[in-house]
């Protein structure tokens, strides 16, 4: 027998087997808990612990500081019960998460969209249904058992039932194993094996409040699902993204922004370069664009705040809009990119 997990406010409840960590249970019973690396990086999953004892696994200290552990917040990807637990997390509201599921698919297309960004069309089994939130991601399962992750940049509703394909933008890493491939020797039908969807980053509707986007880099991909199915259901909520890069030849769908917001325009778009260069001839925002969203948007008490990029982005981002613009801590939504690099190379926390 496991321990019992209540999580508040919402009244969920579900078992966490020996050996599981409570995000895992959550997943395999369909709990909807925020999450985003799985591996202990980027602290989307931390909440608070009201009552019980837990184990953690080593995770690394930016993800979880000692003043947090010392307030009671847990990681529930690293945290093993040790007692029947009593968690808050507000993300977590009913019922209805997408059941994981394994499958192979194939490479039906590659289009560099830049120097370092490769759009990958993968083909899905059309005798499996296709169903996931926008702003999802899915694992790549390699033949040695490592993964790689990547969220899908297509909307559910864009997905033909007849001929399911989704679209991945994925970033080359150079030296990275699987980039590497991608960039150099993938070919078109190639078959892989991906698992999914996972990841909690996607849009609420219990809220009608303006929006806030902040992407870097490829962390683009989900919010332009997100935004592809706003346009789908005639979303009529105010929504700037600030999307970050360091030269303008990163902003690697420029043009579809800024034609997404011509037909749409109640969306806005603020790009911001922050190492541009003369001969870029860039005459837009520049530095970080976190700093842009905070100049603009000083008072974010009535914002919701979806966030993608790095967990150094996201820990900034998470702490500044709270900290500083009064965002509502359960109004914030992270996904963050995190590399085996990052998992690698931050520094680790003992475990408890």
């Amino acid at each position: 027998m496991g321990f019992q997990v209540n999580v508040q406010p919402s009244g969920r409840q579900f078992e966490v087997l020996a050996d599981e960590t409570v995000l895992d249970a959550g997943i395999r019973q369909n709990i909807g808990l925020p999450y985003g690396c799985k591996d202990g990086a980027c602290g989307s999953c931390k909440c608070r612990k009201l009552s019980g004892e837990v184990e953690h696994r080593p995770y690394q200290k930016n993800a979880l500081s000692d003043a947090e552990a010392a307030e009671g917040y847990i990681l529930t990807c690293r945290a093993l019960p040790r007692s029947d637990l009593v968690l808050e997390s507000r993300q977590v509201t009913s019922e209805g998460a997408f059941p994981v599921r394994k499958m192979p698919v194939r490479v039906m297309h590659l289009e560099q969209l830049s120097p370092d960004v490769m759009r990958v069309t993968l083909q899905l089994p059309a005798n499996v249904p296709v169903q996931y939130h926008a702003g999802q991601y899915i694992d790549f399962l390699l033949a040695d058992g490592q993964r790689r992750s990547y969220s899908m940049a297509t909307a559910p509703h864009e997905v033909d039932p007849a001929l399911p394909r989704i679209d991945l933008h994925i970033r080359h890493m150079p030296g990275g194993k699987f980039t590497d491939h991608v960039f150099g020797s993938m070919k078109e039908k190639e078959i892989l094996r991906i698992e999914g969807p996972y990841g909690s980053f996607f849009l609420r509707d219990d809220s009608a409040g303006p929006l806030l986007f902040l992407a870097s880099g490829t962390g683009f991909a989900p919010v332009k699902a997100i935004l592809e199915q706003m346009a789908h259901q005639n979303s009529p909520r105010a929504a700037v993204l600030y999307w970050g890069a360091r030269r303008p030849a990163d902003l690697y769908m420029h043009q579809w922004m800024l034609d997404y917001c011509s037909a749409h325009p109640h969306v806005r778009y603020v790009p911001v370069i922050s190492e541009a260069q003369p001969e870029d001839g860039w005459q837009g925002r520049t530095g970080l664009a976190l700093d842009a969203m905070l100049a603009d948007v000083p008072d974010m008490h009535d914002h919701d705040a979806y966030v993608c990029g790095s967990p150094a982005m996201v820990q900034a981002a998470h702490a500044r809009c709270v900290q500083e613009a009064g965002l509502a801590d359960d109004r914030f939504h992270a996904d963050a990119f995190t590399s085996l690099r990052d998992k690698q190379t931050a520094p680790e926390a003992t475990a408890d």
